[in-house]
């Protein structure tokens, strides 16, 4: 264990670097986890140059980061899904299907390999970066990928926090409409919270358990994009004889869900109290702002940089036709009700 202790203080101590770092900035806008993945940018350098910081961050991008994923169940419940309505699971159903097929399109015409328009589309469909997070080392995502797809969310939540609310009350929403366009347009959920409390009370209150309803959407995405990655391993290599070998789902399986899901029943049961529930998502995000903090010790700005602006533009149109989605679907919904 000694040969990982100096990667994991040192992302340890970024991460609590980036919780400081937050806490003194006026609004959250940014997050731990954002701030915690830019400084272990900076800090690529250093540690490329000394390879005793290797081990221990590598183990900290893939086992803290799994652990981190999995406490974070303990911040949903099933009962948020039944809190926010058949509406709210039917207007999802369109958002879902907007970012991921504008993903496909957008890698097909502007080339972007696979892997990272999956990236940028479950950024905008699910949870912003803690999704890049859990489906990256799922489909064996290059790091530089999963940066420039955190930073890309990170770029569209500071336009939706500043821009949406205004925009709400220019065309005069109501509570509802708002909560609910914001709650399935917006990536994080940070930024959720902030541009619905913006607008008002009940927005942010519905906009937030819309959010979190989508959060647990993750759980198929990931199981798909497992057998997605391992149907595209099957084809790309040679086998034997040009006998190719049956997709073991027990193998491919992303079996830190179930650890999940396991979480959220226990949330969603009430067994554990409130107090033990908040430190529990407290330590979860310390996890992932430590994951990150690797990720982005493993990555420099070079190559993030070197991705090119084309990404970044399909991310762009991955993100509106979502929020336009979004915005029509919740109108035509309310207006049946």
């Amino acid at each position: 264990m000694r040969k990982y202790s100096s990667g994991i203080v040192i992302s340890g101590v970024v991460a609590i670097s980036a919780y400081f770092i937050n806490s003194i900035l006026p609004t959250d806008i940014f997050g731990a986890t954002l701030i915690a993945l830019i400084v272990g940018m900076l800090l690529n350098p250093i540690t490329e140059k000394h390879e005793s910081f290797r081990p221990g961050i590598d183990w900290v991008s893939k086992r803290v980061l799994r652990v981190g994923i999995i406490l974070t169940g303990i911040t949903l419940s099933f009962t948020q899904v039944m809190e926010a309505g058949k509406y709210a699971l039917l207007l999802l159903m369109f958002t879902l299907t907007t970012s991921f097929g504008m993903g496909y399109i957008c890698s097909k015409i502007f080339k972007i390999n696979w892997k990272l328009s999956s990236l940028l589309s479950v950024s905008t469909a699910i949870c912003g970066g803690t999704a890049v997070a859990t489906l990256g080392p799922t489909i064996d995502a290059d790091d530089k990928d999963i940066a420039y797809a955190i930073s890309a969310t990170f770029l569209f939540d500071i336009i939706t926090v500043i821009a949406f609310p205004w925009f709400g009350k220019l065309m005069g929403m109501s509570d509802t409409s708002f909560g609910l366009w914001i709650g399935t347009a917006v990536n994080d959920t940070s930024s959720v919270v902030a541009a619905g409390y913006a607008f008002s009370d009940i927005a942010g209150s519905l906009a937030t358990i819309v959010k979190l309803t989508r959060t647990l959407f993750i759980v198929p995405i990931v199981i798909i994009f497992s057998w997605i990655y391992a149907k595209k391993r099957q084809q790309s290599n040679v086998y034997e004889n040009d006998i190719k070998k049956d997709i073991n789902f027990m193998e491919i399986f992303p079996w830190f869900i179930i650890g999940f899901l396991v979480f959220v029943g226990i949330n969603s049961s009430g067994i554990i109290s409130s107090i033990t529930t908040t430190n529990i998502a407290k330590l979860a995000k310390l996890f992932l702002a430590m994951a990150l903090a690797s990720i982005g010790m493993k990555t420099s700005i070079k190559e993030v940089a070197g991705v090119g602006i084309t990404p970044m533009i399909a991310g762009v149109i991955i993100d509106t036709s979502v929020v336009i989605v979004a915005l029509f679907a919740q109108a035509a919904i309310l207006s049946l009700i």
